[in-house]
Parts: structure tokens; C-alpha cells; sequence
């Protein structure tokens, strides 16, 4: 009775008007980035490439590359923005009758068994602090590997990394890859910015610079060295994250396994964490497409971690059951050699569909 008078409450504040003014403020902080991005275009190619640069073949260099950089940095950000984050799948769900029983136990323990129970073939290796099964009492499921309950989106999102108001949306497995080129372009943005407008800053500074352009130009510089120190740490510090296979989220709190505690407990090496985001087809790395390897809901680990109610066969793959007969083989990962167990490339056939990633077939080497 509680879950249903919360829906209803909850379904109430949507209709209301509150809702939609929270809905609309969220909103905001993009705003804020594209005003500020359409101003620094009019800056930039108006008043400086059409009014204060003479030479035709430096004005074309430069309008050439900030166009580049400019278009892959909107296209980069509206994929961040609006890429739609796809829900958990539906057999993490507590079924009504397992969620009654939940709700009726008289002890943690019972409530844990139940967990147990219910979770005994679904794909999950993670656990709470004390061992037991991630459940989200808001979304009523099993929490997958890496996912988490968004506070603002209320709703769980598959690798959660962060929410971010600054696209207002949550950085997760859909769009992680997106929100990695759209700080690395960013980056290269204000980069590109901040070099081509130096020596005219030294010229306004000195008094070579008359009318109201020069106004745009110092404005424009500064705002373009301050994001770029901004952007700069921020980026750094994700690619460190994608090297080593961490979300924001788990760099501040360790996954817990059935071993324990392991920071490092889905690394693949250097590069094979780089592939799991950006894809293994080097022509897509750079462009905001959706590339990564995976389905957001099984994960490699390392095989200490691996354990009942999973089967290993005398090849070391290992196969998690997703409760209705499909298979799920997880990569196993040898970090000293940064490769997958097997000298094969990991490969994602056309024909897989979402809820299931493709088999690897690669023999270990020792």
C-alpha cells in the first residue's frame, strides 16, 4: 500500500505545476553553454576572422579549423544531451508476488534471501558493503553491475558515472563515449581559441586595436582560457577513468564483489579499457556514434570474482544465466598482458541484439 500511495504522490507532482517549472530550470545550465558558444561564433568569425584579420590565407586557415572543431563540438554535445539512457532490463524487476514477500519480512536476512533467490541466475557480481544483493527500493530491481539509482532522473542508469547538470542528463553507458568527446572537443575548442586570439590580446593591450570588436576579442579570450583550465582537469581526469575502467561514482566508493573490495575489479588493461568505450573500429573513435562494446548490463571481471551460481568450463569463459535461457559469456581479463585471456580480438557480431553481447572464443594462454 505504501509503493502504490507513493506512485500516486509521485504521479501528482508530475501533473502539477512545480513539476514542470523544476523540469524547465534543469534546463538552465545548457542553455547558459549555448548562449554562451553562439556568442563566442559571432565573436570569433565576425569580429575577428571578418574585422581584424587582413590576410585572406590566415582568415581561411583559421575559419576552416574552428568550423571543424565547432561543428564536433555541438554534434558531440547534443549526443550528451539527448541521447536517451535505455532503462534496466525487465527481468532485474522484482515481480509483485517477490516484492509482497519483500515487503512482509520480518528480518534483514529474510529480505536478503529473498534477494538471493530471486537474483541466483541474473548476470550480477557486485554487492552492498555487508554482501548482501544492490536492490533500489524506488525502481523495485536488482541493481546490474555498475548501475545506479539517479536522484534526479529517479530512475537507475546503467553505468552510472554522474548526473550532470551541465547537459542535464545522466552520464552513463549510452552516451559516456559522447560526453568524453564532447569535454575533449570542447577542450580543443577553447584551445584553438585562446592560441589564434593571443597576439591580438597583445595588440588591444598595447592600444593597435580601435572599435567595438576589440571589447568582443578581450571578453572572447578570457572566457576561452577559463574554460579551457576548467575543461582541462576535467577531461584529464576521465581519461584516467577510461584507462582504468572506473565510473566517477566507483572511483569514490570501490565496488564490492563476493571477494571484497577491488578498485580494479573490471579492468581489462589500458587498452582494452579504452575499447570498451570508444569501440574497437578506429574509424569511429573520434565521432560521436555510438560505439561501445557491450549492452550496459554485463561486464568483465577479473576471475577471482567470478563464483556460484557461475559455471566455468576448462577454457576459463564463464556464462551467466539472464533467467529466461540466454547466455551471457563474460570476458575474462589478464591485466599484466593488457589483453583479453586469448590472443583473438574481441569482436561484437552485426547480428547481436541488445540483451545479449556475442560469445568469445579465444583460447588462454599462461
Amino acid at each position: 500500500m505504501h509503493a502504490i500511495d507513493g506512485a500516486v504522490n509521485r504521479m501528482g507532482k508530475q501533473n502539477g505545476s512545480c513539476w514542470w517549472c523544476f523540469k524547465a530550470v534543469k534546463w538552465i545550465p545548457v542553455i547558459f553553454i549555448l548562449t554562451i558558444v553562439a556568442w563566442s561564433y559571432y565573436a570569433y568569425v565576425v569580429q575577428l576572422c571578418y574585422c581584424i584579420i587582413d590576410n585572406y590565407v590566415q582568415k581561411g586557415f583559421y575559419l576552416l579549423f574552428f568550423h571543424i572543431l565547432f561543428l564536433m563540438f555541438l554534434w558531440s554535445y547534443w549526443q550528451t544531451v539527448f541521447t536517451e539512457l535505455m532503462p534496466v532490463p525487465d527481468k532485474f524487476k522484482i515481480p509483485d508476488v517477490e516484492m509482497e514477500k519483500l515487503q512482509q519480512a520480518e528480518t534483514e536476512e529474510v529480505q536478503r534471501q529473498i534477494l538471493e533467490r530471486f537474483a541466483q541466475d541474473l548476470p550480477v557480481t557486485n554487492r552492498t558493503i555487508k554482501g548482501a544483493m544492490r536492490f533500489c527500493e524506488k525502481c523495485q530491481l536488482i541493481k546490474p553491475d555498475r548501475a545506479h539509482h539517479c536522484s534526479v532522473c529517479g530512475t537507475c542508469v546503467l553505468k552510472m558515472d554522474h548526473h550532470c547538470p551541465w547537459v542535464n542528463n545522466c552520464v552513463g553507458f549510452h552516451n559516456y563515449k559522447f560526453f568524453m568527446l564532447f569535454l575533449a572537443y570542447a577542450l580543443l575548442y577553447c584551445m584553438f581559441i585562446t592560441a589564434t586570439s593571443l597576439q591580438y590580446f597583445i595588440r588591444f593591450w598595447r592600444g593597435e586595436l580601435d572599435g567595438m570588436g576589440r571589447f568582443h576579442l578581450l571578453f572572447l579570450f578570457f572566457v576561452a582560457l577559463m574554460f579551457a583550465v576548467s575543461l582541462n582537469s576535467l577531461f584529464f581526469y576521465h581519461c584516467y577513468l577510461v584507462v582504468h575502467n572506473r565510473s566517477t561514482l566507483e572511483a569514490f566508493r570501490t565496488p564490492m564483489f563476493r571477494t571484497g573490495k577491488d578498485k580494479d575489479g573490471f579492468s581489462l588493461g589500458k587498452y582494452n579499457n579504452f575499447q570498451e568505450v570508444f569501440g574497437d573500429n578506429a574509424r569511429l573513435w573520434f565521432l560521436p556514434i555510438f560505439s561501445s562494446l557491450g549492452n550496459g548490463v554485463v561486464y568483465p571481471v577479473r576471475s577471482q570474482h567470478q563464483g556460484t551460481p557461475n559455471t566455468y568450463d576448462s577454457m576459463g569463459s564463464t556464462q551467466n544465466s539472464f533467467g529466461d535461457g540466454v547466455n551471457f559469456p563474460e570476458r575474462l581479463c589478464n591485466e599484466d598482458t593488457h589483453t583479453l585471456l586469448g590472443h583473438g580480438t574481441q569482436q561484437w557480431g552485426d547480428d547481436t541484439d541488445f540483451d545479449s553481447p556475442p560469445p568469445y572464443v579465444n583460447q588462454v594462454h599462461h
